[in-house]
């Protein structure tokens, strides 16, 4: 833990997934879990409704699923939100909902570690599960342990949430290990010193330094060897488990992935617009319509039947979901259209598919085939 940043290379991206146009920083919507129900139940629906119009995304149906947007739509997000509430800070006002513990399976990897230095460590070298464009660094000078956290969307509307929060989700990872009550010697943000300096310290009960150039805790360092605050027995959790339960996790670093990972988001939401997706990645509809032509050979539309599509085949083949319960999750108007479809892009009927995989009843079975966003169905 000496002034290094650690890294975990992660398998390399397969060769269909190689596109020359950069990619937009992601992050999981776990980061947001239980944020729109506090704000609906704060502010009142209206505010929430009109920032989700905004986005043209509806986070609260995502909140809780491993799925990832562009960072930026999140700050736009919570930049809306501050502008139609009245300026509250919401990364202090939400300090109570924010923790590591709801960022899914990567958040259960971190704190399966035995010792607040390895839990650091491992949202180091394993961010690239939760985010693109952020990192993270464990430095040792002086006594004084810094866990900081460098964040792609600095500078942008909206990003005092964005740093505000997270001192408050790093104070989690260490509260974990050394008790719910434990205060850091003090907190650094990558903000400007605000006119109100005290509602920071008020929330985080411990001096406050602005103007630095990180989202640092800054802790004694022998604290680092710490284990566990009142664990009774360690979880099993490995960072293939987090690969595993993440969607296309080595796909995230081109420009392809973001925009399948935004329409997967999208799908789940129940709602896919070519528009909202140009504005969550900073272009036009024309430019991104021209990127996907370029790069994959698709239109958008053709990129959303792919991406249904094998949202289909993951709900036949790993849930009992009923063929109508299926259809009315994509907004179809009947389920026979949802067959069609479906027998378009897949060859089969549904339930021809269920059979195919040796599937009763949606039962799932361990071989179940995964497709590769861009190719045919």
């Amino acid at each position: 833990m000496n002034q290094a940043t650690t890294h975990l290379t992660p398998p390399p991206a397969r060769p269909d997934l190689h596109f020359g146009t950069r990619a937009p920083p992601v992050i999981s919507v776990t980061t947001l879990a239980g944020i729109s129900g506090l704000i609906r139940n704060t502010f009142g629906d209206k505010i929430l409704r009109q920032a989700k119009q905004a986005v043209m995304l509806d986070f609260e149906l995502i909140e809780n699923r491993e799925c990832f947007v562009p960072q930026a739509l999140m700050t736009d997000f919570l930049w809306e939100i501050e502008r139609r509430s009245g300026g509250v800070n919401l990364g202090l006002f939400s300090a109570p909902h924010l923790s590591l513990t709801t960022y899914g399976r990567w958040g259960e990897y971190v704190l399966a570690a035995d010792s607040l230095g390895e839990a650091l460590a491992r949202a180091a070298s394993s961010l690239t599960y939760h985010s693109t464009g952020d990192r993270m660094r464990v430095s040792v000078e002086g006594g004084i342990a810094r866990a900081s956290y460098f964040t792609a969307t600095r500078g942008r509307p909206g990003y005092v949430h964005i740093a505000s929060g997270t001192a408050i989700v790093l104070l989690s990872i260490l509260r974990t290990y050394l008790g719910p009550d434990f205060l850091p010697d003090w907190i650094e943000l990558d903000i400007p010193r605000p006119a109100a300096v005290a509602p920071f310290e008020d929330v985080y009960q411990c001096p406050v330094v602005f103007d630095t150039n990180a989202v640092s805790a800054c802790i004694d360092a022998r604290l680092l060897e710490r284990r566990a605050h009142g664990r009774l027995q360690p979880r099993l959790v490995t960072v293939e488990d987090v690969a595993r339960a993440i969607f296309e996790p080595t796909g995230l670093g081109n420009f392809m992935g973001v925009v399948v990972a935004h329409i997967h988001a999208q799908v789940q939401a129940g709602s896919v617009s070519i528009d909202s997706t140009a504005r969550a990645l900073d272009t036009s509809v024309r430019t991104l319509q021209r990127i996907l032509r370029r790069d994959s050979g698709s239109d958008f539309r053709e990129l959303v039947n792919v991406v249904r599509m094998r949202r289909a085949k993951e709900l036949l083949a790993g849930t009992s979901a009923s063929i109508t319960e299926i259809a009315m999750e994509f907004g179809y108007s009947s389920p026979a259209n949802f067959a069609r479809a479906f027998r378009n892009a897949a060859g089969l009927a549904p339930h021809e598919y269920r059979l195919s995989l040796g599937l009763e009843r949606g039962r799932p079975t361990e071989a179940v085939p995964q497709d590769t966003p861009g190719a045919r169905l």
